[in-house]
């Protein structure tokens, strides 16, 4: 018998599931207790218990991929909810069909929860979600429900997860301003510094706020990198720049690097022995012997961490990397943007965006961006853009070539921007002259996808692999409904969608 059993992210073992430990880094241990949390979950939902919002967010963010590695805490989770837990290897022993799409359900819901539990920390209400969020978990236990049925279910959780997007981008901008164009520094300055890693804004501020006057400046890393476009937290003087590319880097980009990490949300590696001594955690995200900085968010063991290290004695790196076309800049350019396509300056727009991971088939996505041509738009959002956001194309239109949107907790934006070039060229999202490049590695990617799918939105290449849960006729089923397809090669995908023969 296996030790364990998962298939929720990209990289799962041979592309079917992983057995004995997963290739995040989790143990069989880790992943039981998951399981035990999860099934605690779906045992209230099917009993009623009408769980608190915040324990439901909290709960199932804890189960995405790269999050929570700390057993001590998946327990204690677990143990609030108080569920004898249903058993998750129903699911997983279910027939085929019937468990890939279980499994979807599952993914997005957890990625709605992330994108709920980043509102809620913004004071936003969650209750409406969190009411689906339930529904949906009742339905992954429910073993008579039918393929019909879960798919329908799964398209609601795209529904649902575009009204936790609303609600993150509205609490987002209220809580920081208005995302603008910068250009954020690549070169780490000397003196003692911190690295602040994950989603959260609001970390980011608090620890930006302890850290001034303190000597230590902060640096993001990831998908933080959008921070220095909101005013709210560009103000700070201890913000200074970006540290490092995409999360599956971390662990050979923060080896011997005389500073601290913070990781606020995932996407979290095992620390190895180069750096795991100055890793921090918070939030939902957890490793056993990594200090956990609780509730009351004194990050002073994390910046006396740093002053201990004292940083570099000279700058070191060199470059920029340049982001915050959110869509209330994109959407200030519409004039010109609607200008340039009307005058064929611009004749197509590509969303190559999503997450980033450790298979070298992702350079597919740096030599996509590569090709495509002088007179087209690649707008893009999410980790998976550190493939190829150092490369500089040029101009269309009067405009950068390559729009960074922000994180994927962005989503919402470029939706807003598709629909809004949709309705000022008078045509439908699927007539304009926009092509979806997206990557997936985790359970966000799922939800943002079933977003898409729940919109309407047709022809999504997808990669670098379909999920492992997807099988043969669920795949059919998004073909036919969808035009979902998988990768091929850039050149002749691009020949493609540009109308063009390979």
């Amino acid at each position: 018998m296996p030790q364990m059993f998962c298939m929720q992210c990209e990289q799962t073992a041979g592309g079917r599931g992983c057995l004995s430990a997963g290739r995040c880094g989790k143990s069989a241990e880790t992943s039981r207790l998951q399981d035990g949390l999860t099934g605690a979950l779906i045992a209230a939902a099917r009993n009623g218990e009408g769980l608190e919002p915040q324990l439901l967010a909290e709960s199932l963010f804890a189960t995405l991929t790269n999050v929570n590695f700390d057993d001590a805490a998946l327990a204690r989770l677990a143990a609030r909810v108080g569920q004898p837990p249903y058993d998750l290897g129903r699911v997983h022993g279910a027939p085929e069909d019937a468990r890939g799409l279980r499994t979807l359900l599952l993914a997005g819901l957890r990625g709605v929860a992330a994108y709920a539990f980043h509102s809620m920390a913004l004071g936003a209400d969650i209750r409406e979600i969190a009411r689906f969020m339930e529904n949906g978990l009742a339905a992954v236990g429910d073993e008579d429900l039918g393929l019909d049925g879960l798919l329908s279910l799964a398209l609601e959780c795209g529904e649902a997860n575009l009204s936790a997007l609303r609600l993150l981008d509205r609490a987002n901008t209220e809580a920081f301003g208005v995302p603008g164009p910068v250009k954020v520094s690549r070169v780490i300055g000397p003196g003692p510094f911190v690295v602040a890693s994950g989603h959260d804004f609001l970390d980011l501020r608090l620890l930006l706020e302890q850290a001034g006057g303190r000597g230590v400046d902060v640096y993001t890393h990831g998908e933080l990198l959008p921070a220095h476009a909101y005013p709210g937290l560009g103000k700070y003087p201890a913000l200074k720049g970006n540290f490092g590319t995409a999360w599956q880097n971390q662990q050979r980009e923060f080896a011997g690097v005389p500073g601290a990490f913070l990781f606020t949300t995932n996407c979290l590696m095992p620390p190895t022995a180069g750096h795991a001594d100055r890793v921090f955690t918070t939030g939902p995200v957890g490793h056993p012997g990594i200090v956990h900085i609780g509730d009351d968010k004194d990050f002073s063991p994390v910046i006396g961490r740093a002053l201990e290290l004292g940083g570099y004695g000279e700058a070191r790196g060199k470059g920029h990397f340049t982001t915050g076309f959110g869509h209330q800049a994109v959407l200030s350019l519409a004039d010109t943007v609607v200008g340039a396509v009307r005058s064929g300056a611009i004749r197509h727009f590509f969303l190559v965006g999503g997450c980033d991971g450790e298979r070298a088939s992702r350079d597919y996505y740096a030599e996509f961006v590569r090709r495509t041509p002088k007179d087209t738009l690649v707008l893009t959002l999410g980790c998976g853009k550190f493939r190829f956001n150092d490369l500089d194309l040029g101009t269309a239109g009067g405009l950068p070539r390559l729009l960074d949107m922000g994180q994927c907790n962005d989503a919402f934006g470029a939706i807003r921007v598709a629909l809004a070039l949709a309705e000022a060229l008078g045509c439908g999202v699927n007539d304009l002259p926009l092509s979806l490049v997206l990557s997936w590695y985790e359970q966000k990617a799922v939800a943002i996808l079933l977003t898409l799918l729940h919109l309407g939105i047709r022809n999504i290449l997808l990669g670098p692999t379909l999920p492992a849960f997807v099988t043969p006729k669920v795949l059919d089923r998004l073909v036919a409904g969808f035009g979902l397809a998988p990768l091929g090669e850039p050149g002749a995908d691009l020949a493609r969608l540009l109308g063009q023969p390979a």
